[in-house]
C-alpha cells in the first residue's frame, strides 16, 4: 500500500497531509451522466466477477479463500492492493517536491516483502492461521493477542473510512450534487455497494476484484501517459529523455542526513513500513494466506514486489509530464499537488476517455481498497475478538454475516460523522494515529520471532501504548534534543524499538526447562 495511505508523518506532513478534495476540478467536458454511466458499467463488471468468484464460499473461503488461489493471480491482485484512491492522486503530484525519491523507498519494499515471504509466510502457513494475530496468543497470551488485534481494528477502520469519505466527496462533487440528492445518501449508497460485492465471496472475490483494480490502474495510467506524451510531440526516445533530463527525476540523495528524502531513511522505513503494512496487517497477509502453500505464496510476495516498482514508477514517470505539460501550455500550478492530475485529466485538455480513465482509476483503487478493509474488519473482529471460530461452522457462519454486516454500518456512520465535522485537522489527526499503531505490533511480532522470552502477558497493553506516546514526544522534540534532526521516515522502527525494550523489562525470570519456546518453531518446513 502506498506509504501516504497510513502515515503521513513519512512524507514530512503530519500536520498538512494533503487531502484530495476535488473543488477546483474543471469538469465541463464531463457531464454527470457521463461519469455515472462510466461508474455502472464498471460496478457491473465488478458485480459480476465478485458472483463468479464467490459462488458457493464458505467460512474459509471467505476468510483465506480456502486456500486455492493461483500465486500468479494472487502476484498480480496485490499489486493493485498496494494502492489507492489516495495514491492515484498524491505519486504523480509528488515529483515537484520530492522527484522520484520515493522509489529509494519502494526498493526497500522489496527487501521487506523477500523478508515477508522467508521468515513470516512460513511461520503463518506452519500454524495454519485464519488471523495472523493468533500467532501473539499463542506465543504470549490473550493480553497480547487482544491488544494486537484492537490496534489493527481501530487503525483498519479509521484509515478505510477516510479513505472511502474521500471518495464519496468526490462521487457528491461530480454527480450527486448536479442532481440535488443528499450527501446521507451517498454514504449509504457506497457502504452498501462495498458490503454487497464482499459479503458472500470474502477474500475469493477480492482477489479477482482485485485484478480487475490492477488492470483498471495500469491501462489508465499507460493510456495517461501516451495522451499526454501525443499531445507533447513526444515519441517513445523522446518521451524517456524529457523524463529523463527532467530535474524532476532525481532519484537517489545520499548527501544530507536530516533531509527527509536521504537514501538511508527512506530505504530502511521501506523495509520495516511494508513488514507492518503487508505482513503484519490482517487485510494485505489474506491474500497471500490464500495461496496453496507457503512456497507459492513466497512467489507471490516476490512478484508482487518487484512489480509494484515499476507501476509506482510509471506513476511518478507520469507526474513528470503533467508538469512538463503545463508549463508548455502556461496553465496555472494547482495550489496543492494533489489537485495536478485530477485537474489535468478532467480538465478539457484531452479526449473525454483521459478524465473517465482518470474516474475508473480512482474508483477502482478506492472501492476495493474499501473492499479488502471490511473483509479484513470482519475477520479480525469475528475471529480476535469474538472468538467465533471455537463455535463450531454454522454458528461461525451467521456471526460473520452479522459482524460484516455491523462494520458496514460502522464505517458508514464513521463517514458520515467526518462529513459533519468537516474539518480537516480531524482528518489529519485521524492519520496521524494510524501513522502509530503499526509500532507496537512490529514490536510484538519481532519480539516474539527473534527471541525465546516469555513476558507477562497483562502488561503488554501498557507496553503497547507507552510506546506511541514516547515516540510523540521525541517526535515533536527532535530538533531541539538533536541539532535540528527531523524524525520521519525511522518513526516506525522507534516506535517498534520502543515496544521492544518495554518488553524487555517485563521478562519472565524462569527456568530453562519451563521458558517458553512454541513448537511451531521447533517444525521445519517441509
Amino acid at each position: 500500500m502506498h506509504i501516504y495511505d497510513k502515515f503521513p508523518t513519512f512524507v514530512g506532513k503530519v500536520n498538512k497531509f494533503r487531502i484530495f478534495i476535488p473543488k477546483r476540478i474543471k469538469i465541463a467536458d464531463m457531464s454527470p451522466a457521463v461519469i455515472s454511466i462510466t461508474i455502472v458499467a464498471y460496478f457491473i463488471i465488478l458485480f459480476t466477477i465478485s458472483y463468479i468468484a464467490g459462488r458457493k464460499t464458505d467460512n474459509e473461503g471467505f476468510f483465506v479463500g480456502n486456500r486455492k488461489s493461483a500465486w500468479y493471480i494472487v502476484a498480480f491482485a496485490m499489486i493493485g492492493s498496494t494502492i489507492s484512491g489516495v495514491t492515484f492522486v498524491s505519486v504523480p503530484g509528488m515529483v515537484q517536491a520530492s522527484s522520484f525519491s520515493y522509489l529509494q523507498m519502494v526498493l526497500g519494499f522489496i527487501v521487506g516483502q523477500i523478508i515477508i515471504a522467508f521468515v513470516l509466510v512460513p511461520l503463518f502457513y506452519r500454524m495454519n492461521l485464519v488471523s495472523i494475530y493468533e500467532y501473539l496468543e499463542n506465543r504470549f497470551g490473550s493480553s497480547s493477542y487482544q491488544t494486537g488485534a484492537w490496534f489493527f481494528f481501530i487503525s483498519k477502520m479509521l484509515g478505510a473510512a477516510v479513505r472511502l469519505f474521500l471518495v464519496c466527496l468526490t462521487l457528491q462533487f461530480l454527480i450527486f450534487e448536479p442532481f440535488h440528492l443528499p450527501f446521507l445518501l451517498n454514504v449509504i449508497l457506497t457502504v452498501f455497494i462495498v458490503w454487497l460485492y464482499t459479503f458472500r465471496g470474502g477474500v475469493k472475490s477480492l482477489i479477482w476484484t482485485d485484478v480487475l483494480k490492477t488492470f483498471c490502474l495500469v491501462v489508465s495510467v499507460i493510456l495517461c501517459i501516451y495522451y499526454i506524451a501525443s499531445s507533447l510531440h513526444l515519441n517513445f526516445s523522446g518521451l524517456v529523455s524529457t523524463i529523463s533530463d527532467s530535474d524532476f527525476s532525481k532519484t537517489f540523495f545520499f548527501d544530507d542526513v536530516n533531509d527527509k528524502r536521504y537514501f538511508f531513511k527512506q530505504f530502511l522505513a521501506g523495509v520495516f513500513t511494508v513488514i507492518a503494512m503487508n505482513g503484519l496487517d490482517q487485510d494485505m497477509m489474506q491474500r497471500n494466506l490464500s495461496c496453496k502453500n507457503f512456497r507459492d505464496s513466497q512467489k507471490n510476495m516476490i512478484t508482487s514486489g518487484i512489480s509494484q516498482f515499476f507501476v509506482i514508477l510509471l506513476f511518478l514517470m507520469l507526474g513528470v509530464l503533467l508538469y512538463t505539460f503545463i508549463a508548455q501550455q502556461g496553465i496555472e500550478n494547482p495550489g496543492k499537488s494533489d489537485e495536478l492530475f485530477p485537474m489535468i485529466a478532467t480538465g478539457n485538455y484531452f479526449p473525454d476517455i483521459v478524465g473517465i480513465l482518470f474516474i475508473i482509476g480512482l474508483i477502482a483503487s478506492a472501492y476495493s481498497a474499501a473492499g479488502s478493509a471490511l473483509t479484513a474488519l470482519t475477520t479480525s473482529f469475528t475471529v480476535d475478538i469474538l472468538h467465533a471460530q471455537k463455535k463450531g461452522d454454522a454458528a461461525l457462519s451467521k456471526i460473520r454475516k452479522h459482524v460484516h454486516i455491523g462494520m458496514a454500518i460502522v464505517m458508514g456512520a464513521v463517514i458520515f460523522v467526518f462529513n459533519l465535522l468537516n474539518n480537516t485537522s480531524v482528518i489529519d489527526a485521524i492519520y496521524t494515529l494510524a501513522s502509530y499503531t503499526y509500532g507496537p505490533i512490529l514490536g510484538l511480532f519481532a519480539f516474539g520471532i527473534f527471541t525465546k522470552k516469555q513476558v507477562y502477558d497483562k502488561y503488554i497493553p501498557l507496553v503497547a501504548i507507552a510506546s506511541p506516546i514516547l515516540c510523540y514526544i521525541l517526535q515533536r522534540n527532535s530538533e531541539a534534543w538533536f541539532n535540528g534532526y527531523q524524525i520521519s521516515y525511522e518513526l516506525l522502527i522507534i516506535n517498534a524499538l520502543f515496544t521492544f525494550l518495554g518488553l524487555c523489562l517485563f521478562i519472565k525470570r524462569q527456568d530453562k526447562e519451563t521458558s517458553y519456546t512454541t513448537h511451531t518453531t521447533k517444525q521445519e518446513v517441509k
